[in-house]
C-alpha cells in the first residue's frame, strides 16, 4: 500500500509538473485575447464616431449651400419684380420723368411708393424701394435724351435682397441679386 501510495503521489507530482505550465499559459493567452478585444472595440468605436461626425458635418454644409441657393433665388425674383414693375409704369405710362426730376405716385404688388427724383450729369434718376412677398427690392430708373438725336436712354436697376428692407444691414445672410434693364 505504501508503494501504491507513493506511485500515486509520484504520478501526481509529475502531471503537476507536465499540466501546469500549459494551464497557466491557456490562463495567459485568455487573459491577453481579453485586452485584445478591448483594444478592438475601442479602435472600432472611435471610426464609427469619425465617421459619423464627417457625415454629420458633410449633410450640415450641404444644408446651408442650398439655403444659400434658395435665398439667393429669392433675391433674384425680388430684383426681377422690382424691374417688371418699374417697366410696367414706365412702357405704359411714361412715369420717370426725362429732364426734369419730379416725384411721382406708382404701385408695385399692392404696395403704393413715392419715387424719389434726382438729376445726375444730365440724367433724371427715379428710385423707389418696395417688398414683394417680404423680400426687399430696390430700384432705380435713368433717363437720359440724347442732345444730337433727341432719343431717349433708360436703363433700369434693381436690387433684391433675400431679407425685408429692415433687415437688410444688420442680416450676416442677407444675399444681393441684381437686375439691369437697358433701352
Amino acid at each position: 500500500m505504501k508503494n501504491r501510495k507513493q506511485f500515486i503521489v509520484h504520478s501526481l507530482q509529475k502531471m503537476r509538473r507536465v499540466l501546469l505550465p500549459a494551464v497557466n499559459c491557456q490562463l495567459s493567452t485568455v487573459n491577453s485575447q481579453k485586452g485584445f478585444t478591448l483594444l478592438l472595440a475601442a479602435l472600432v468605436s472611435s471610426i464609427v464616431l469619425a465617421l459619423g461626425t464627417s457625415i454629420f458635418q458633410l449633410a450640415q454644409k450641404e444644408l446651408t449651400l442650398s439655403s444659400i441657393g434658395r435665398d439667393s433665388q429669392f433675391a433674384f425674383y425680388a430684383a426681377d419684380s422690382g424691374a417688371e414693375c418699374a417697366l410696367y409704369w414706365d412702357v405704359r405710362y411714361q412715369r420717370f420723368p426725362t429732364s426734369t426730376p419730379v416725384a411721382v405716385g406708382l404701385t408695385c404688388d399692392n404696395q403704393d411708393e413715392t419715387t424719389a427724383a434726382s438729376s445726375a450729369g444730365g440724367a433724371v434718376v427715379s428710385s423707389f424701394q418696395f417688398e414683394p412677398n417680404g423680400y426687399c427690392v430696390n430700384v432705380s430708373v435713368e433717363k437720359s435724351v440724347s442732345v444730337g438725336t433727341g432719343a431717349v436712354a433708360t436703363t433700369v436697376h434693381a436690387d433684391g435682397f433675400s431679407t425685408n428692407c429692415g433687415a437688410v444691414e444688420s442680416s450676416p445672410r442677407a444675399l444681393q441679386r441684381s437686375v439691369e434693364l437697358r433701352y
